[in-house]
């Protein structure tokens, strides 16, 4: 059975399009061109930090994130950038009676907002500022299943990306679900691995209740 869901971040429960609007800002770069960039470095399977070494050679992520902070224009990401599906499907899985978390890539100013949005909602939130060690390493998910009051095939991951969730999730004994939003889930959705490798494919996070539920009935 399915007793507990951990849920990714970006494009998964929160819509990351302003942030990287911002971004687009700070570069000086119009925000269609950013966009556009960014979309072909994903669509080539690069690093999609890599967006930033195409508009700044030597671009330094985080001594930029510093700098942002430092001029009053920090990273950010607040209750308006939560899909809109979100806060139904986290109240809908606990009454369902799902122990919930949260584990993505963040670091420290991120996972400060993602408890300042959610600490209530869920039971847990992970991320690389916490735990020292980023997705797709195998030590992330070890460090989530060691956390999880659950057997790894009892929790299923949510994610939009084959590469940094399905994949090192399925490979650490977990159950998942690929969600159809973002531009790696709509590059991969065709392939087989995002047919082979989830336990459920989804266009919403709402389809989760039911979905475990039936699953459960039949385990």
């Amino acid at each position: 059975m399915i007793r507990a869901a951990v849920f990714d971040v970006g494009e998964c429960l929160v819509d990351e399009t302003t942030e990287y609007g911002t971004w687009a800002d700070w570069l000086g770069v119009p925000r269609h061109t950013f966009s556009a960039a960014f979309g072909a470095v994903v669509a080539q399977g690069r690093d999609h930090r890599e967006v930033f070494e195409e508009f700044r050679a030597g671009f330094d992520l985080a001594a930029e994130r510093e700098r942002r902070a430092d001029a009053g224009v920090p990273e950010a990401f607040g209750e308006s950038d939560v899909y809109d599906d979100v806060r139904d499907t986290l109240a809908a899985l606990r009454a369902d009676g799902l122990w919930l978390g949260i584990a993505g890539n963040q670091e420290a100013h991120a996972a400060r907002l993602l408890r300042e949005l959610f600490a209530t909602d869920v039971d847990l939130i992970g991320t690389t500022a916490d735990w020292g060690t980023a997705k797709p390493d195998p030590a992330f998910f070890a460090r989530l299943t060691s956390l999880v009051p659950a057997e790894p095939d009892e929790i299923l991951y949510v994610g939009d990306r084959l590469d940094n969730d399905i994949r090192p999730a399925a490979a650490a004994g977990l159950h998942t679900a690929l969600l159809h939003r973002g531009p790696w889930a709509r590059l991969t959705w065709p392939t087989k691995d995002a047919h082979r490798l989830p336990l459920f494919r989804i266009e919403s996070l709402l389809e989760l209740s039911g979905l475990i539920r039936e699953f459960n009935r039949s385990a």
